[in-house]
């Protein structure tokens, strides 16, 4: 069964989500890249944080898309594992940066103010515009952002 060590720890449960939830969670991954883009300059490490939680957005829409959800504490990494083992193998160096963003992530919020440069959160942006895009095309087909 797929998905079977999340689904015997609790930490996902079988999820109905309509086209609707699922198309809302891939806008605001999408309106996260933008806002990120917008505050790169004046804040980089909200911006990192920003970037990040359009990969997260987009990781849940692929949770739901496939009829499950996070539960529990520790939901961010939860959706970190589902994604690993949902993308499989090809993703690894992809799934370990989500992980990586999501550890920093949590420094920036609530322990380091400027730990992030301008330059690690322009990376951070491309790749969640990337991460976003591959997880888009996975639900709807299409390549780009066109929902």
């Amino acid at each position: 069964m797929p998905f079977d060590r999340l689904t015997k720890s609790n930490r996902i449960r079988p999820h109905r989500a309509d086209q609707n939830e699922i198309k809302q969670l891939l806008q605001l991954a999408i309106r996260d890249l933008s806002t990120a883009t917008r505050n790169l300059d004046e804040a980089p490490d909200w911006a990192y944080s920003i970037a990040y939680n359009s990969i997260l957005q987009a990781g849940r829409a692929l949770m739901f898309f496939d009829g499950y959800r996070p539960r529990g504490g520790e939901q961010h990494a939860t959706v970190v594992e589902f994604v690993e083992e949902r993308l499989g193998a090809a993703y690894t160096a992809q799934v370990q940066l989500f992980d990586q963003m999501r550890r920093k992530r949590h420094r920036v919020i609530y322990e380091v103010a400027g730990l992030v440069s301008k330059q690690e959160a322009e990376q951070a942006i491309i790749f969640a515009r990337e991460f976003v895009e591959k997880i888009t095309q996975i639900i709807t087909g299409q390549s780009r952002f066109d929902l």
